[in-house]
């Protein structure tokens, strides 16, 4: 699959919303790092990358966590940094099995709270069952970083009879997510801020191969699966749509929100489709597997919640519908603009 390009120059500064799942980060990341690092693994910008062995199918990821507090509802950065890697592999049909761990500290760190967090990380990498195998620490002058910044690996078997890309999907296919929408970035910016919403809206942040190991005897109906983390749902939307040149609707009277997190948007002028979420994933499946696709996701605690939004309407030109609440149809498009920064 070739780059997704558009005729835009690169701003000669970056920005905070170069790292916020805006129209802005995708141009950075396909006039800039595609530019040069471009490749055929590369250049199917999946969560995880395919990679092919003698013997097997290796899914490889990476990411890294600069979130802003480090302690927020629910969890921490711990949590956040192994289950965040745990379910970019997850969303390649994977099975994880090893993640790496880099942590750079800021001079002055409470060693009190760099122990929760590695124990948290620890009991995270329990529950996902992986192993954390190998790592780095470095350490920086107080004022270089804000508290911790973590980078995580991982690398997960791909099951032999998954075929999961955004490139897969077909017209008449169902659009399923796990469960309620955007409770991670409203739960993190709340306590970033302090702006003193009173609710039990917490960091959804969990490990997603629980579910998804649970549907590999529907590999490979499984089209394409994708976790909804910077730009939440809006954005992962777009890039399938634009991978595979495909129209997809989504039903907002089907959208999965809490009254608490609708009240919060409301309040904050956010759009709860843009908002990042840690422990929830969209599956494309064939409409005839689709209802038995929602009741196994149905069945764990992580996904109890989960329901049918959508559909992939066509092969034409890649663009993502939302069906309002009044019947019409408007074309949803990611914001040039700032989403929330320091979200993962």
């Amino acid at each position: 699959m070739n780059k997704i390009t558009r005729e835009a120059s690169l701003s000669p500064k970056i920005d905070i919303t170069h790292g916020a799942g805006t129209q802005n980060s995708r141009d950075l990341i396909n006039n800039l790092f595609l530019k040069y690092f471009n490749n055929k693994i590369l250049a199917e910008l999946d969560d995880s990358a395919e990679l092919k062995t003698s013997a097997n199918r290796l899914a490889f990821t990476t990411d890294s966590y600069v979130v802003s507090p480090v302690k927020f509802p629910n969890t921490n950065i711990g949590r956040l940094a192994v289950c965040g890697t745990v379910n970019d592999l997850a969303m390649k049909g994977s099975k994880p099995k090893y993640i790496s761990v880099a942590a750079i500290l800021e001079e002055g760190l409470d060693i009190k709270l760099l122990e929760e967090i590695v124990k948290t990380m620890a009991q995270a990498a329990k529950e996902a069952g992986v192993q954390i195998v190998t790592g780095d620490t470095k350490v920086v002058e107080k004022g270089q970083a804000d508290k911790i910044f973590i980078n995580t690996s991982g690398i997960g078997e791909i099951y032999d009879k998954a075929k999961v890309s955004s490139r897969n999907i077909k017209t008449g296919d169902v659009i399923i997510v796990n469960g309620n929408l955007a409770e991670h970035g409203v739960a993190v910016l709340n306590a970033r801020h302090n702006l003193g919403i009173k609710s039990d809206i917490k960091s959804d942040a969990n490990p997603l191969n629980l579910i998804t190991d649970k549907l590999k005897k529907f590999h490979p109906h499984i089209h394409c699966m994708r976790d909804l983390t910077r730009g939440g749902l809006l954005a992962s939307l777009v890039e399938i749509s634009e991978a595979s040149k495909c129209e997809i609707e989504i039903d907002q009277n089907l959208l999965p929100i809490s009254s608490q997190v609708k009240s919060a948007c409301e309040i904050l002028g956010l759009d709860a489709l843009s908002i990042a979420n840690e422990g929830k994933f969209i599956c494309v499946v064939p409409q005839n597997f689709a209802k038995k696709v929602l009741a196994e996701i149905k069945k764990h605690k992580y996904g109890k919640n989960a329901k049918i939004i959508g559909k992939v309407l066509n092969k034409k030109q890649g663009k993502v519908f939302l069906k309002t609440e009044i019947g019409t149809r408007r074309i949803l498009k990611l914001s040039e603009g700032e989403n929330l920064p320091r979200i993962c």
